[in-house]
């Protein structure tokens, strides 16, 4: 989730309607602009104990960003406390419980950006293990309850912890207990926009049972495979799910704007300090009567930060943000950014990937989406088959726009190498967590501490 410490008074007071669409204009860029930002979550535990550590304990969260800046990051502060690091690699932030994320950069190929990955992943292991921590890329905790796990000093949290009850049964779970894999993507018009996002969107239920990898609740196996995407089936309707509109004629900027002016409020950043707002009505921000601010019109940084506060499977700010992911180890986080870039950054591909779902109806994408959270890979897909049949075809689609970009490393390797991960994932036909379910059955004898001792980075 974004990160704000100032406040941007400056910046113009929304006086019309026409403003809300500026950010979406704004993103629009020539392809030879178009950039790639990976964002992905660990999960931070105490090695001797397994144990999550809170942010200001002797060797936790605090210790840890405050070590990272031996490489050159520089403290981000809210309220006194460190809450984030910025840097050239983007920026490393915390997530509800101290999820350790890192935003990376925007980059020009998949080379650059797993190694942006490798280099952070190698200074938290090194920090880590000073420490006394350990990091593990899974998309749900796998034997920790709510009560068990810190709460970090971020203004933004509290609110959304207080309102998430009021709104569904599952929002604490999806903000205590996961961590996701996340992809940002540009587009160069509206129409290109209007393109790749009803692919992805249609797509994204693909995209969590090949990642999917949640398959354990409070120790036990709770019966999913991807437990972080049923989450967000009970966390707060007004903010997530498919979104059926992007798929109806004239879907564009205006549309989404409708959208986001219907998403209740969480907050407003003023002076240092968030302001609740949970519940409100942007619409009446615009009115100048937002209870929380009374006779204050919001700026265009209210908006930005608002357009940050929906959760749909696909998410439009001034560039698309593929949201279905579970979070998972180095080479998965490699492999989701090339799944996106391969099927959207080629027109080729794009048409491909578009002429395989332009006949899917919304009732079977939702079905889709309903089924993939417990089925995986074996969930069916629209028109026959299996999710895990779909996967071969999209990933041929995705290789294909990988090697027509032509994107080399010095070893003269293109792009494609980064989907291996999938292939083999889409040829096992299971999904991650089959694999963590089989562990657990099998070799581990149904004790899932074994998961701290494989699946760390």
């Amino acid at each position: 989730m974004s990160t704000r410490t100032a406040s941007d008074s400056n910046d113009p007071i929304v006086e019309s309607r026409d403003q809300l669409a500026a950010p979406m204009i704004k993103g629009e860029k020539p392809k030879d602009r178009w950039r790639i930002g990976t964002e992905h979550e660990k999960f931070v535990y105490r090695t001797a104990d397994h144990r999550a550590p809170s942010y200001d304990e002797p060797g936790g969260i605090h210790d840890l960003l405050m070590a990272l800046t031996r490489f050159g990051w520089e403290p981000v502060i809210e309220g006194g406390k460190v809450i984030a690091l910025a840097g050239g690699d983007g920026t490393v932030s915390l997530e509800p419980a101290g999820q350790l994320e890192l935003s990376g950069a925007p980059l020009e190929n998949l080379h650059q950006t797993c190694a942006e990955t490798g280099r952070h992943l190698k200074q938290v292991k090194e920090v880590g293990a000073e420490l006394g921590l350990g990091f593990l890329g899974l998309g749900m905790w796998p034997d920790k309850t709510r009560a068990e796990l810190p709460i970090m000093p971020k203004g933004r949290y509290r609110i959304m912890l207080d309102h998430m009850p009021r709104v569904g049964s599952m929002g604490l779970d999806m903000m205590l207990r996961t961590c996701t894999i996340q992809t940002n993507l540009d587009y160069s018009s509206e129409a290109d926009m209007v393109q790749k996002f009803r692919v992805s969107l249609a797509l994204q239920p693909l995209a969590t049972a090949l990642f999917a990898s949640s398959p354990f609740t409070e120790g036990k196996p709770n019966g999913y495979m991807s437990y972080r995407s049923h989450i967000w089936t009970d966390t707060d309707p007004a903010r997530t799910g498919m979104l059926p509109f992007v798929f109806e004629q004239g879907f564009g900027y205006e549309r989404y704007v409708d959208y986001m002016l219907d998403v209740p409020m969480y907050f407003v950043f003023r002076d240092g300090k968030y302001i609740d707002a949970a519940g409100q009505s942007f619409r009446d921000f615009l009115k100048g009567e937002l209870p929380a601010l009374p006779g204050e019109k919001p700026h265009l940084s209210d908006w930005n930060d608002h357009l940050s506060t929906a959760f749909p499977e696909v998410r439009l700010k001034s560039f698309l943000e593929m949201r279905g992911a579970d979070g998972g180890p180095w080479n998965r986080i490699c492999a989701l950014p090339a799944l996106w870039v391969g099927l959207l950054y080629d027109q080729g591909a794009l048409d491909a990937a578009w002429d395989l779902v332009k006949g899917w109806s919304i009732e079977e994408q939702q079905a889709l989406r309903d089924a993939v959270p417990s089925e995986g890979l074996d969930a069916p897909a629209p028109g026959g088959g299996t999710v895990g049949q779909l996967a071969h075809r999209v990933l041929d689609i995705a290789a294909a726009g990988l090697a027509a970009r032509g994107q080399v490393n010095s070893m003269g390797d293109n792009e494609v190498g980064f989907l291996e991960p999938l292939r083999r994932i889409a040829q096992s036909g299971k999904s991650p967590a089959h694999d963590l379910l089989d562990r657990y059955e099998g070799p581990w004898g149904g004790d899932l501490s074994k998961i701290y001792d494989e699946l760390s980075f």
